[in-house]
């Protein structure tokens, strides 16, 4: 069981993992990243309503709640969007606002309190606190660290625990297309397709339950 701070040194403007040797966002342009791979991997914003429910692994900087909220925002949806998210490694407050620096148009109100938003952080092993969980989401963000660097993530046990806490007709996106983890997908019941990825990753996953 990991419950700790993360361990981060900086490449630049962009924090990695000391732990797991890994950044937390793209090289390259870390909110276009969260913009294919996990808005437009979920068919976001157009499924946006009220009561809308993101759940995530890997909450990290923060960057794929606050730019959901954005979008969330742009789409002028009444109501309320409720993003929760499962963190084993929590930063630093003072780290996670040096790096959200670099993403002055995001909207930053969201992780202080907003009364279009529920945020709920769930700290430590996601193995041991999703089976636990009583919500379903609409659509689920996996982006924990590399599935070589972090595959305590990434278990068949622990893709079953996201495919059961997803409602029928919900959505899935990440960031990999390692072929263990859309097995695992698979055999948890989801409609699985690889589809092109963002910047150097060649392909994604996307996945759907059935209902």
């Amino acid at each position: 069981m990991h419950d700790q701070t993360a361990q981060i040194e900086w490449n630049g403007p962009v924090p990695v993992s000391t732990t797991f040797d890994d950044p937390y966002f793209s090289l390259q342009n870390g909110l276009e990243e969260t913009q294919h791979v996990f808005l437009a991997g979920n068919d976001l914003p157009a499924r946006f309503c009220d009561g809308f429910h993101v759940a995530e692994l890997g909450f990290g900087t923060g960057l794929n709640f606050l730019a959901t909220l954005a979008a969330f925002r742009s789409a002028a949806v009444p109501g309320k969007l409720h993003f929760t998210s499962f963190e084993a490694f929590p930063m630093l407050l003072s780290d996670r606002a040096a790096a959200l620096t670099h993403f002055p148009d995001l909207p930053l109100d969201g992780l202080t309190g907003a009364d279009d938003v529920v945020l709920t952080i769930i700290e430590g092993d996601a193995r041991d606190t999703l089976p636990t969980w009583d919500g379903r989401a609409d659509a689920w963000f996996l982006d924990g660290f590399s599935p070589a660097k972090n595959p305590e993530l990434w278990e068949a046990p622990l893709m079953a625990a996201v495919a059961d806490h997803l409602k029928p007709g919900g959505t899935l996106a990440t960031y990999t297309a390692a072929g263990h983890v859309r097995r695992a997908l698979q055999d948890a019941g989801l409609e699985v397709v690889r589809v092109p990825g963002y910047g150097r990753k060649r392909h994604m996953t996307r996945a759907r339950k059935p209902g």
